[in-house]
């Protein structure tokens, strides 16, 4: 991953609702969310959703896709996982680490 994708990710998930937004579509995995059930869960108008979702779609973290006349919205979680990767590739040097962490990536 490149760092000016990092900086376009990060900086999406640098605002309250886009992080919220997104933990939300992490959280259902592949089936994702219409941005109806967003709103309903997040309480958040339509046009203030759409702004936020076209951002995350922008920053590459959150795909849209179409279904009949429902719009789909789901974690990228390749772009994700890259993004965990790329801030922890040099943790410790290359060393052991003796931090204790969770996995960085998420398969679903």
């Amino acid at each position: 991953m490149e760092a000016n994708e990092v900086i376009k990710g990060l900086a999406a998930l640098a605002q309250p609702l886009r992080l919220q937004v997104f933990r939300a579509l992490v959280v259902v995995g592949q089936a994702g969310l219409t941005p109806g059930a967003i709103q309903e869960a997040l309480g958040v108008a339509p046009a203030t959703l759409s702004f936020h979702l076209k951002e995350l779609v922008n920053a590459g973290l959150v795909t849209q896709e179409r279904a009949s006349r429902n719009l789909i919205y789901r974690a990228h979680y390749t772009q994700m996982n890259a993004l965990l990767a790329y801030l922890s590739e040099n943790c410790c040097q290359g060393e052991v680490c003796a931090v204790d962490s969770p996995p960085v990536a998420c398969d679903c």
